[in-house]
């Protein structure tokens, strides 16, 4: 086995510990030596290394002080083992090193972090080398010894009491035992009555482990327990004062002595160790207590109860005293018993002087007790224990202890202090008793709240004004008795006081309000801050909501009858304005024009909201409500639904019109869930169809829309009213939701048949509806009838599928089949859902397959012819457009050109765009700024040409269209030095106006220096724009005029030590003279020298420079009234003063209305405070702060007399300024580097200093370190 020592900071630790402090020459260190003021020489503190002897000696003794040097400790260590072949747990055929012995390694490594290496040996044994720290090789090792050598196991029996050793303290010798011999160690349990421990491992571990077990049995045979009864009153002799004499006799026989303490009634002592030590130590134990025995006697004496404890002492260290200097054991009776009979033992000669000290100790202390009120007692501690803290600094030895609810105070001391104090807390008492008077009223524990009042407001009122303290009872104790104390006739003032308001209280009222619930949440508000605000108002008056799930409207008003009468009349008109600001309108708007209502960037919508002081809700993009919900005063919702319908009849052709109609009739005219007036509003173009509230009594309905579709609204309108007033009868008909547009027809054509045939009307369900199937038919019960039995005919032709086919031209075919078949699928959805099969491409086939119900596909091969004469009918027309101009035609994502193809039903293609031509007009950076107007001369091009395809008539329509989205210009005039103001920052003034009118505008080069800035877009708004441009110079120009009044300037002359202070702290009085007089003020900078330090420049309106000049000037006359003084106030009370983050000095401030300015840390006169403010306060300020530090100094000089006594003591020698001792550092005398050095310069001729390579030199002189070595 082999090792690597590494060197570490704790075994270097223990390897200097190994030198002796013996001298190089073996000689004693002489006294001066011992001093610790010696300085050791250098060959003393670092001994030379041995230098190397003749070759006859042997080289490995050391000689001198490194003999004695302790081995230093292996860090890291190797160990080696073998393993035979005949124990091994794997025994691989295959390859060394790649088996399962190789894998077990492997884990080890990694659990312990020891390096494993394996070899075979020529007997197929394993050799295993581990390497590693010492805890981790021996972890390895029996990891490596359970998991690859096969175990044994074996017995071994010692008797039950030593297995306790065997497993050590918390099982760490047992631990180490398997760790040292690579075991396994089973010990039975202490329940368990066998004595046999059995081990398992290898032959070698369990022999190794079993001869371990033995040693520490027999090892404990040697030891020995002994047990001997001796009278416990002897006891304390065996001990001696303070256990030194059974310390002694440990020491000296080696073995340990157990005696039980005097609280504990046992007379046993137990000696343990060695047989040999035990019986020595029984035999002095024995000796002593025979001894005692025979030479001591007793006495009792009766001292009191309440003297024992100062007799004991701290810890029984007032005994041990007596025990020490007399040799005569004090007997103490137990604490819970009722004896004072105590017991003094020893020599007789030696008991006299015990019991003087006995009674000295006793009497060193006396108990007094003071009678006085309990009432009283915190008058005589004082504020903060002033008039207590003054007793006990006079007399410290004195406690003073007050007991709550006893009339008595205790006293407890050394006998004449306790008089003192005494006499100075009676003479207290009968001065107060004198000034200080209590009574007791009873007022009912209800009213108690009511009497502190808001944060104890009346409480304190009452303290302050009367100079009274008042004691209000907790609820917890049920009690009514309110306590008064005081000044005798502040005591009876308040008493009074307190009684009318009780007597007031008595008279409160309890009122409940009528509010509906679904108001309780406003007036209590966001996190109840609406009704703090009430309750603040009438703090007298509780005010309690009924719970949510209670459903309750009753609001509880409970307090004096005036205050409830006021806060009902405050609620209920707040609630009164809460239901007048709750009316709601909903006004039906088209969907088109929401967005117009809305305005850009909600401008419109927000204008409206302000000027009306409404809340309005729009419905959602995906809604298909129209509904526009107004809310606010009744009023105010009128002016705003007004506002929004004049938008909307501002946009579109708008008629409004009222019907009467008996409101009797107006529910089944508005039908189940709204479905039949719904089917009136969309069969006649959308329009919308106000009926009055339920109750309101009114006849008229009001209609809106398109003019003609009004008119035709109001027809059906009366002529239902006038069927449901002849007859009202209602059928209902299922029929498949696919059906319903075949049934309807193209516009309408067939449902509108059917209800010109039959006089009946017919009401589809709407997308929203639940029922998708059900069709409602209403009228006369002879039309309802004859209606139902022909679309019932329908519905089964549409339920019989048929197949027919249609020759349809293939050039046509591409038609209907492109755009993923757009027109197949209208085809279906229209007609029922008839399927159309067109021919493959590439078959040259002309037949086309309709299937579906016979009259569907009827319908739908008409429906195709139709298309066919229309493709037929087709012409082109050729539009020219400049190609600049074609995206503002198509608009946002082609809104634009989608909408002329759907109303024209035509085709529109736009040429390819070519980019060489340049950009567009919404970005030409070629036109940009007046660089070439849009109005240049115009050449058309082949990339300027729209193609229009369709009928003759709607090509002309779509040409007129589109010529009408085609851009124009307009010249605005400007004046140049606006046009900053205009383009805004970053250009989002010109932007946001050229997104809100949809237009682009071109600002001239600002070298140019023109006026004109051009405008262009559609012609609607265009003309927008030029009027919102020419509003917008306007405010500018109005802008400037009031800039020019606003520029303003003043400046005045004030002393720069007064800027501070109108600054204020944190700027706060200079920002609200800002915030008042709306000016700016300006101070000269402090690091510009250049600059008058004196003068205040003030900026803005005249008037207002002038208002504010006169507010400065009337606070610099107030600054020039005040003085400042300085005050002397210790350094250590000034934290205290300023309290904590400055919050107990502010406040001082704030209550003399001075300012209090404390020296900077380092300051020449650090106790130096400056008070700055008017005289009278000043000296107000002084007088309180002079008070403060009396009161704190106390305070501190008891702290620093408390650490004092706390503080270690003082080394010999000197001391640095903070009390610490300089250190020296190791000094060391006759040290190399002190040595003189001579002037000369070296030899070069002499080997010793020059030598010369591969020739060995006598060395001249041995130095420090040795001879020297090559």
């Amino acid at each position: 086995m082999s090792s690597v020592a590494v060197l570490t900071q704790e075994s270097f630790a223990e390897h200097r510990s190994g030198l002796r402090d013996e001298e190089i020459t073996g000689t004693k260190k002489s006294e001066r030596e011992q001093d610790e003021a010696y300085i050791p020489t250098y060959l003393e503190a670092f001994p030379p290394l041995p230098e190397k002897g003749p070759p006859g000696e042997k080289g490995g003794e050391l000689t001198g002080a490194w003999s004695k040097i302790r081995p230093i400790k292996a860090s890291v260590i190797t160990q080696v083992f073998h393993v035979p072949l005949e124990e091994r747990r794997y025994r691989d055929n295959g390859q060394f090193g790649e088996g399962e012995e190789a894998k077990v390694c492997l884990d080890i490594m990694q659990r312990t972090g020891a390096h494993i290496e394996l070899s075979l040996a020529k007997d197929q044994g394993l050799s295993i080398m581990v390497t590693g720290k010492l805890d981790s090789v021996m972890k390895a090792r029996k990891e490596i010894v359970a998991r690859l050598q096969t175990q044994a196991s074996a017995t071994v029996a010692i008797p039950k009491e030593h297995h306790r050793f065997v497993i050590g303290k918390n099982g760490e010798k047992l631990q180490e035992l398997e760790l040292k011999t690579a075991t396994k160690i089973a010990i039975p349990r202490p329940e368990d009555p066998s004595a046999n421990i059995r081990i398992t491992g290898t032959k070698e571990g369990i022999e190794k482990a079993r001869h371990e077990i033995l040693l520490i049995s027999a090892e404990q045979d040697k030891r020995a327990v002994e047990r001997i009864s001796l009278e416990k009153a002897f006891h304390p002799f065996v001990a001696g004062a303070y256990n030194r004499l059974v310390q002694e006799m440990s020491q000296e026989t080696g073995a340990r002595i157990s005696i039980p303490p005097p609280s504990l009634a046992k007379d046993e002592i137990v000696i343990t160790g060695e047989k040999e030590a035990v019986a020595l130590a029984i035999a002095r134990i024995r000796s002593v207590y025979e001894e005692k025995k025979r030479k001591t006697t007793t006495i009792s004496v009766e001292v009191k109860k309440s003297q024992h404890k100062y007799i004991v002492g701290p810890k029984g260290n007032t005994l041990q005293e007596i025990m020490e200097s007399t040799g005569v054991s004090v007997e103490m009776p137990p604490l819970d018993s009722d004896s004072e009979t105590i017991i003094l033992r020893g020599e007789p000669d030696k008991l006299g002087s015990a019991l003087t000290q006995v009674y000295a100790k006793a009497k060193s202390v006396t108990v007094v007790e003071v009678m006085a009120p309990a009432w009283l007692h915190r008058f005589i501690i004082g504020k903060k224990g002033q008039n207590i803290g003054r007793i006990t600094q006079q007399l410290p030895k004195v406690h003073i202890e007050f007991t709550d609810g006893e009339e008595k105070i205790s006293l407890e001391g050394p006998t004449e202090e306790v008089e003192q104090a005494q006499a100075q807390i009676q003479e207290i008492i009968k001065d107060l008793l004198v000034k200080m008077d209590y009574t007791e009223v009873n007022i009912e524990q209800r009213f108690h709240r009511h009497l502190i009042g808001k944060n104890g407001a009346n409480i304190n009122r009452i303290k302050e004004q009367y100079k009274v303290s008042v004691r209000i009872p907790q609820d917890t104790e049920r009690s009514g008795l309110v306590r008064i104390e005081g000044d005798p006739q502040g005591v009876q003032l308040a008493r009074k006081e307190l009684m009318e308001m009780a007597q007031r209280m008595e008279n409160e009222r309890t009122k409940d309000l009528i509010v509906e619930q679904k108001f309780h949440r406003t007036i209590i508000g966001q996190k109840g801050e609406k009704i703090k605000e009430v309750r603040d108002k009438f703090p007298e008056v509780i005010i309690n909501f009924p719970d949510p799930s209670q459903k309750s409207d009753i609001v509880q008003l409970r307090g004096p009858k005036n205050e409830v009468e006021k806060c009902a009349k405050f609620l209920q008109k707040l609630i009164a304005d809460l239901i007048e600001n709750s009316y709601s309108i909903s006004v039906p708007i088209f969907k088109q024009f929401h967005k117009n209502i809305i305005g850009k960037g909600g401008a419109n919508i927000k204008k409206i909201r302000e000027e009306t002081n409404t809340k309005i809700d729009l419905p959602t993009e995906n809604s298909d409500s129209e509904m526009i919900v107004i809310t606010g005063r009744k009023g105010n919702c009128e002016a705003a639904r007004d506002r929004i319908l004049a938008i909307q009849k501002e946009l579109a052709n708008i008629k409004e019109t009222e019907v009467t109609i008996p409101a009797k009739l107006h529910n089944s005219l508005i039908g189940s869930k709204g479905c039949l007036v719904r089917s009136v509003m969309e069969e006649c173009g959308g329009v919308h169809i106000h009926f009055p509230s339920e109750g309101s009594g009114s006849d008229r309905v009001t209609i809106r829309g398109p003019a003609g579709e009004v008119e035709r609204a109001r027809r059906q309108l009366l002529q239902l009213a006038e069927e449901k007033q002849i007859n009202n009868f209602t059928a209902e008909l299922q029929a498949k939701p696919e059906y319903h547009k075949f049934l309807i027809g193209r516009g309408g054509a067939n449902i509108r048949r059917v209800r010109d045939r039959t006089g009946a009307r017919i009401i589809f369900p709407s997308p929203d509806d639940p029922e998708q199937e059900l069709i409602t038919i209403v009228g006369r019960e002879e039309a309802v009838r004859l209606a139902q039995k022909e679309l019932e005919t329908l519905v089964r032709n549409l339920d019989d599928v048929v197949e027919d086919s249609m020759v349809v031209d293939p050039r046509h075919h591409r038609h209907f089949v492109c755009r993923r078949g757009q027109v197949l699928r209208e085809l279906a959805e229209e007609y029922g859902g008839v399927a159309v099969s067109f021919p493959r491409t590439g078959t040259h086939s002309d037949r086309v397959t309709l299937k579906g119900a016979k009259e569907c596909v009827e319908a739908a091969k008409r429906r195709i012819q139709e298309i066919i004469e229309d493709l037929e009918a087709q012409v082109t027309v050729e539009v020219i457009v400049p190609q600049r101009y074609h995206r503002a035609v198509m608009g946002p994502k082609g809104s634009r050109i989608q909408q002329i193809t759907r109303d024209c039903e035509v085709q529109i293609k736009f040429p390819e765009r070519d980019e060489s031509a340049g950009s567009s007009w919404t970005d030409p950076p070629a036109h940009e700024n007046g660089d070439a107007g849009p109005e240049a001369e115009f050449v058309p091009r082949k990339n300027d040409i729209i193609t229009i395809s369709g009928r003759s008539e709607k090509c002309e329509m779509a040409r007129a269209a589109l010529l009408a989205l085609v851009p124009v210009t307009v010249d605005v005039e400007v004046p140049y030095d606006l046009h900053r103001y205009i383009i805004g920052q970053k250009g989002s003034g010109i932007r946001k106006m050229m997104e809100g009118y949809e237009v682009n505008i071109w600002v001239p080069q600002p070298e140019q220096q023109s006026d004109v800035i051009k405008v262009t877009g559609q012609v609607a708004n265009v003309e927008r724009a030029h009027a919102a441009l020419l509003e917008r110079v306007k405010e500018l120009q109005a802008e400037q005029e009031d800039r020019a009044l606003r520029s303003f300037r003043l400046t005045m002359s004030v002393h720069p030590k007064y800027h501070p202070k109108i600054i204020g702290r944190k700027g706060a009085v200079i920002s609200q003279i800002r915030k008042d007089h709306d000016v700016n003020v300006q101070f000269p900078d402090k690091g510009d020298e250049q600059q008058v330090r004196d003068l205040i420049t003030i900026s803005g309106y005249e008037h207002n420079v002038e208002e504010a000049r006169a507010a400065i000037e009337k606070l610099v006359s107030a600054l020039e009234e005040m003085i400042s003084e300085d005050v002397k106030l210790d350094h250590r009370v000034h934290a205290r003063i300023i309290g904590a983050r400055g919050k107990a000095v502010r406040k001082l401030m704030e209550e003399f209305k001075v300012d209090i300015r404390f020296p900077q840390p380092g300051s020449e006169d650090p106790d130096r405070v400056t008070v700055t403010g008017l005289p009278e306060n000043v000296d107000n300020a002084i007088d309180h702060l002079l008070n403060l530090e009396e009161e704190y100094m106390m305070s501190v000089t008891e702290t620093e007399t408390m650490a004092a006594y706390m503080k270690p003591p003082s080394r010999a020698g000197g001391a640095d300024e903070d009390g610490r001792v300089p250190v020296k550092g190791f000094v060391v005398r006759d040290a190399p580097w002190t040595a003189v050095v001579s002037p000369q310069a070296p030899d070069m001729s002499s080997a010793e200093d020059f030598p010369t390579f591969g020739m060995g030199v006598a060395p001249k002189q041995t130095s420090a370190w040795g001879p020297k070595k090559f």
